[in-house]
């Protein structure tokens, strides 16, 4: 039988691994990241003093937009409820404030009003993201995530991307439970990898390169959590639906930090009790992950390339005789 989910995932649904905070961004922010801890949730304040709470110790854009990065992160959790049934009505920044909860258009409009606040120039982005690897051969009928992007100055460099619901935490495959979990990787955000991860419904919010069709962008594989961590650039498969056969090996080559110490890769394929994970051998040369795979499953099921047990890609691989 082959693998479809039956549900329809609209919003956050990063079930696939725990945060992999970039160290060099948590040490650059650790001051603010500190501060902004300090000052716990803030809830008898609005949205206006809660801004110049989390802001005021320091003088550099960056510095505050982190601030209120962190602080939205820190203390707005996902409305699972709201999200599953791509209900966004409840999304204006007092209910958000009052709730404490939001779906990714709540998030956004948060963080969007919060840099207002403190004069820093702050957009929403509507688009797409790709949560599950059936969205690799079945596309979603409506836009399904929300972003921000932030201009520090007048040059194309000076555009960043900012997904504060994706740095709040997760949720498991069902949307049952929402785990609190920080994720400062969408903070000023990768571009190339954030863009294999986000497709904006205008290509004015294209920051970067990136694909330039949704229907190219959900025929990728589904970049999962750990592509922050080891700097994924190219790979290959390029098509996240793979077709094989029981007697054919499929190759793979990805490109990762040339300074990362690859220790094991493995392959998770299938679901539920089908589930099970497999090491590969591999070689590991100027960046350039080569391994290939024989698959003795014959169906249509999910498979996850892990790097040091952390979720790089995701595809979905028919495998027939």
């Amino acid at each position: 039988m082959k693998y479809f989910l039956t549900f329809s995932l609209t919003v956050l649904i990063f079930s696939f691994g725990l945060q992999t905070d970039a160290q060099s961004t948590q040490n650059n922010f650790s001051t603010v990241d500190n501060y902004v801890k300090s000052l716990g949730p803030l809830d008898t304040l609005n949205m206006g003093t809660i801004s110049y709470l989390v802001t005021k110790k320091f003088t550099d854009p960056k510095e505050k937009v982190r601030a209120i990065f962190d602080w939205i992160a820190y203390n707005i959790n996902y409305d699972l409820k709201a999200g599953k049934n791509n209900n966004n009505e409840k999304t204006s920044t007092e209910l958000v404030l009052k709730l404490r909860k939001a779906t990714a258009v709540g998030f956004a409009a948060l963080f969007q009003d919060m840099c207002s606040v403190v004069k820093i120039r702050c957009l929403t982005v509507d688009g797409y993201a790709k949560f599950t690897t059936e969205q690799i051969i079945e596309k979603p009928e409506e836009l399904n995530h929300t972003w921000a992007v932030v201009q520090l100055g007048q040059s194309p460099d000076s555009w960043y991307y900012v997904d504060p619901t994706w740095a709040s935490g997760y949720t498991d495959d069902k949307m049952t439970k929402f785990t609190k979990a920080f994720n400062a990787d969408y903070f000023f955000a990768d571009k190339n990898i954030f863009n294999y991860q986000h497709f904006p419904d205008n290509g004015a919010w294209l920051i970067g390169e990136g694909t330039r069709s949704s229907s190219s962008f959900f025929a990728m594989p589904l970049v999962k959590s750990a592509a922050y961590e080891f700097k994924l650039g190219k790979f290959l498969p390029a098509n996240g639906f793979v077709k094989t056969k029981l007697s054919k090996p499929v190759a793979f080559n990805i490109k990762l930090n040339t300074s990362a110490a690859i220790e094991i890769v493995s392959l998770e394929m299938g679901e539920n009790k089908k589930k099970k994970t497999k090491t590969v051998d591999f070689t590991f040369s100027d960046g350039n992950l080569s391994f290939s795979h024989k698959f003795d499953m014959e169906d249509t099921y999910p498979v996850t390339v892990l790097v040091n047990n952390k979720p790089v890609l995701g595809y979905l691989v028919e495998v027939s005789e």
